[in-house]
This record gives C-alpha cells, sequence and structure tokens, in this order.
C-alpha cells in the first residue's frame, strides 16, 4: 500500500466543512459555500447563512463558545444537507420514494410547516435515544453486573451506594460502554451503501484541506496524495467528548443527597461542561501541530478511520470547488502560520 504523505503542515487554517448527500460544505471566515455534484461534468455551488443565536460576548467565553459553536453549526449542517438532498433529488442520483398514506396525510395537515414537525418529532427521539443508550443503559447494566461488588451503605442517609472504588469503576465502564456503543453505531452504518459514499465525501472534505494547510495548489493531483485523518473533526470531537464524560463522570456521586435518580440528571445538567471541555480539545489539536497534539488527537483519528474513506476524483472536484470559494482573500482564515519552521 502506498504510503502517505505525513509532512508538518506549514500553516493551520480555521477553514472547516462537512461532507453532504453528493457534496460538500465548506465553513470559512466570511463565506460557507455548499458545492454538489449535480452530473458528471457539472458541480452546482450555492452560499448559504443562519443567523448565529448567540452574539453576546458571553457565548465567545472559552468552555462556553463550544456550546454556542456546536449548536449554529447543526443548524448550518441542517440547511446545506437540506440543500444537497434537494439537488441530489433534482438531479435523480437520489430516488425519490411515493409518499405513504401517513406521509401524505401529514402534508395535508400541516403543508409547508410539515418539514419542521418531522424535524421537532425526530429531534425529540433523537435525545430520547441517546439518553437510553447512551445515560441509562450503561447505568443500568453496570448495577446488573459488577455494581453488586461495591455496594455499601451511607452513614448519613442511610441509602445503598457505592464505595468510592466503585464510583471510579461505575464510571470508566459507562464510559467505555459508551464508546463501545458509539463505534458499533458508525461501523453498522458504514455499510450503507449511500453513507460509504458520504464518507467518502468526508474523506475529500480533509485531504482538500490538509492541501490548503500544505500550501500546494488545489488540484485533484496533490489533494489526493493527503491524508484523509484531520484533528479538527466533528467525529474526533464526539470521541472526546465522550472521553471527557468518563473524567467528569468521576466527580459525581453515585447517589446525590442519597438519591439515585439525581446521578443522570446530574450527568445531564453537566453535558454543556463535557462538550465545552470537548470544543476545547480540539481546538488545541487543530490549532497546534506537534507531538503533544498528535497524541492527544489520537483517539478521535482512529475513529475517522471509518466515518471517512478514500474518493474519487469527482468528490475531490467538488469539495475544490467548496474550498476555493471560501478562502477569504485576506488570510483572515489562518490560525498559525508555521511556513518558516523547518
Amino acid at each position: 500500500m502506498k504510503k502517505q504523505d505525513t509532512k508538518k503542515q506549514k500553516r493551520i487554517t480555521s477553514i472547516g466543512g462537512s461532507a453532504l448527500i453528493e457534496g460538500i460544505m465548506m465553513r470559512g471566515p466570511k463565506r460557507t459555500t455548499v458545492a454538489c455534484r449535480v452530473d458528471k461534468d457539472t458541480i452546482y455551488t450555492e452560499d448559504i447563512e443562519v443567523k448565529p443565536l448567540f452574539k453576546a460576548k458571553f457565548w465567545k467565553l472559552p468552555l462556553i463558545r463550544g456550546i454556542a459553536g456546536m449548536i449554529d453549526s447543526m443548524r448550518l449542517s441542517y440547511k446545506a444537507l437540506g440543500l444537497s438532498a434537494d439537488k441530489a433529488m433534482e438531479a435523480g442520483l437520489v430516488e425519490e420514494e411515493e409518499p405513504s398514506k401517513f406521509e401524505k396525510w401529514l402534508d395535508d395537515k400541516f403543508g409547508d410547516k410539515l418539514m419542521n414537525v418531522v424535524m421537532v418529532i425526530a429531534s425529540v427521539l433523537g435525545v430520547a435515544l441517546a439518553l437510553g443508550l447512551f445515560v441509562f443503559l450503561p447505568a443500568a447494566l453496570f448495577d446488573w453486573t459488577l455494581g453488586g461488588s461495591f455496594k455499601t451503605v451511607d452513614p448519613v442517609t442511610q441509602a445503598e451506594t457505592y464505595t468510592v472504588a466503585g464510583q471510579f469503576v461505575k464510571s470508566a465502564f459507562c464510559g467505555v460502554l459508551k464508546i463501545a456503543l458509539f463505534i458499533g453505531y458508525m461501523l453498522l452504518v458504514s455499510q450503507m451503501n449511500d453513507m460509504k459514499r458520504v464518507f467518502k465525501y468526508h474523506g475529500a472534505e480533509h485531504k482538500t484541506i490538509f492541501c490548503y494547510e500544505n500550501d500546494e495548489e488545489l488540484t485533484v493531483e496533490n489533494v489526493r496524495k493527503q491524508i484523509r485523518f484531520h484533528p479538527r473533526c466533528g467525529t474526533s470531537f464526539l470521541v472526546v467528548t465522550l472521553l471527557v464524560s468518563i473524567f467528569v463522570g468521576l466527580f459525581i456521586p453515585v447517589a446525590p443527597f442519597g438519591i439515585k435518580i439525581l446521578n443522570p440528571i446530574f450527568r445531564l445538567l453537566l453535558v454543556p461542561v463535557m462538550v465545552g471541555l470537548g470544543y476545547e480539545f480540539i481546538k488545541l489539536c487543530g490549532k497546534y501541530d506537534n507531538k503533544l497534539t498528535h497524541i492527544l488527537a489520537t483517539p478521535g483519528l482512529w475513529a475517522q478511520r471509518i466515518t471517512t474513506k478514500e474518493p474519487d476524483d469527482e468528490m475531490i472536484e467538488c469539495a475544490i470547488e467548496a474550498m476555493k470559494a471560501v478562502i477569504p482573500d485576506d488570510g483572515s482564515d489562518i490560525v498559525n502560520d508555521c511556513s518558516c519552521a523547518s
């Protein structure tokens, strides 16, 4: 197998992106552009924008900015994904299925508001599923399996709880299980044909950003030789946040004030802290390119072996088109310039 180019980056950019349905979104400091492949010889591009929900200086503070940034990024990604899906269906790249009777009823009932209703329902179900899989299931499995070995009685409340060692073991157990569930889910999704193409576009996005950061001309040939694992990636962010949750979980009592149900509630309340810490971690790894950040970013980079695949030339062309559109003339995207380093 051909060895990939792993030479040190000459500069680090704030430009990031995401893979779409037959397309790429690139987000720069001044523009966000979606580039979609509509046929073999044509790439459709369109600038998109969403108004930030959090404008006050408070939302720019470390730890806090991670939450605000994640919410706005999700809104932007949803808009980009909708645009790419529309273009893919118009081009016949994605088959539009005949709506069921229930879907027709929903369309008649809600009309233009249907998509908003569907998104609200999907969000609620998604949050409920996430809570069940990543909060309640790991805790319940520990209680049913290893919990009996670490139980004790709180001398103040007389409630049954876990020893200090048990609390540490439970946090580690739940954290490892969360990561295993996440990796398993990604492996399962990666077997779907449509997702395989999305993951190839994801690889094209990373390679194109690396090509720009290595100060090479944005051509298919130059992009193809870059590596596809980037430290500043959504996959890495999720893995890091799950790892952070293990650390934060060590400080949450198994039964706060003698009440077990407060444990998952406290974990939910501390999710913004976990997300904020994960964001700062990824920001650090994205800003500096050295041995320490490489070691810290390793778990997320391993996970990217699932969510990024080697793209074909047409996908790379799409990523290049989106990238060129968002590169500012004034260099305001450059976070760290290492071009003078040997």
